[in-house]
């Protein structure tokens, strides 16, 4: 045992780690929509998964880190409503959706290593993997799981929960989501309103659509992640993880898709939520207009910042509290993270210099 203990979101306590197979350790995070530049709150999952991948690396000869980008799916309604974020953005900027894929990967991969974060071991697409999409849907299908409505397929959520325990990540019970569910546009298909898509039929208008046997669309949102988490690690993995907004209902969805296709047990041992950053005590958010770009930070050229601070600065800041627990971002805690970095590296200096014993 390497002695690490994690935060489980699951199990809802500190857990040891124990991986699946000590001569291989898998482990999965959701990467960014690239749709727009990211902010700093986004990149704090990221910079936890960062360190924790370095300690794994550290304790097992061989560690695989997964990290995607989702390029096609993810509405604006983060759910089952709304327009595709990359299509909108597209036609705002009259660009392909490609385009506009590509022009934010680049930039985010510039933020990453503004940040030293080392890239993933694989870096999958979801666009890339519509073929096993298409698969995983199926399978859902066969097992009782999914059913098709009028070109969309939707994942069964009741009838998932007859046998499986639904909620078990976020907390969440069905009672309790019915009540919270709106009446959207083209809900009236769902069998139930708390079923989610894992397949949508493209209207002329969706500009990013493939060919499917129920229809000509495009995958669902939640179903990327599992069919390359899977893909890549295998139908059990050792940890899976990112932003503490993903874990509803993104994440849950995960499992349900993952269980409905696989009938795998417990598809994912540790589950590791980064929380979000706060300003001034208020959610990090570009619709509070407190969101700060690395550039913006590095610069000072915002509102809300005193002056500039180093990229590393702000990686230190993150790290100085828990994964799991919230973090305010301002111009003190910004400073103070300034001295302690100062004196940590000069401390790490001043070890090197000191004579062997």
């Amino acid at each position: 045992m390497s002695g690490l203990k994690l935060y489980n979101t699951l199990t809802r306590q500190k857990d040891a780690f124990v991986p699946l197979d000590p001569a291989h350790v898998g482990i999965y995070a959701c990467g960014p929509t690239v749709y727009d530049r990211i902010h700093v709150g986004n990149a704090r999952p990221i910079v936890v998964f960062d360190v924790l991948v370095r300690l794994l690396r550290c304790q097992y000869d061989k560690v695989t880190y997964v990290r995607n980008i989702t390029d096609v799916g993810h509405l604006t309604g983060d759910s089952d409503d709304g327009e595709d974020k990359i299509g909108k953005k597209a036609r705002l900027e009259n660009l392909e959706p490609m385009e506009v894929v590509q022009r934010y990967t680049n930039d985010f991969h510039d933020v990453m290593r503004m940040f030293n974060i080392l890239p993933p071991s694989i870096e999958p697409t979801a666009t890339g993997h519509i073929v096993e999409q298409i698969d995983m849907i199926s399978k859902i299908i066969e097992n009782g799981f999914g059913y098709e409505a009028n070109g969309s397929v939707y994942f069964n959520v009741r009838k998932f929960a007859e046998t499986h325990d639904y909620g078990a990540l976020s907390g969440r019970r069905i009672d309790e989501l019915q009540n919270q569910t709106r009446a959207l546009d083209g809900q009236d298909e769902k069998r139930d309103p708390i079923d989610f898509a894992l397949w949508k039929k493209a209207d002329d208008s969706h500009l990013m659509q493939w060919p499917s046997p129920w229809s000509v669309g495009f995958p669902g949102w939640h179903l990327e992640c599992s069919v390359m988490s899977t893909k890549y690690l295998g139908q059990s993995f050792d940890i899976h993880g990112g932003g503490m907004d993903l874990k509803f209902p993104h994440h849950e969805c995960e499992i349900a898709q993952n269980m409905g296709a696989h009938g795998q047990a417990d598809p994912v041992r540790y589950w590791i939520h980064g929380n979000m950053l706060t300003v001034n005590g208020r959610k990090m958010a570009k619709s509070e207009g407190n969101g700060f770009t690395p550039e913006e930070l590095i610069t000072g050229n915002h509102k809300l910042l005193e002056r500039g601070y180093t990229a590393m600065t702000v990686r230190f800041f993150m790290l100085q509290g828990h994964y799991a627990s919230t973090l305010d971002f301002s111009n003190d805690a910004l400073q103070a993270a300034e001295k302690g970095l100062s004196r940590l590296t000069k401390a790490v200096q001043a070890l090197k210099v000191l004579p062997a014993t």
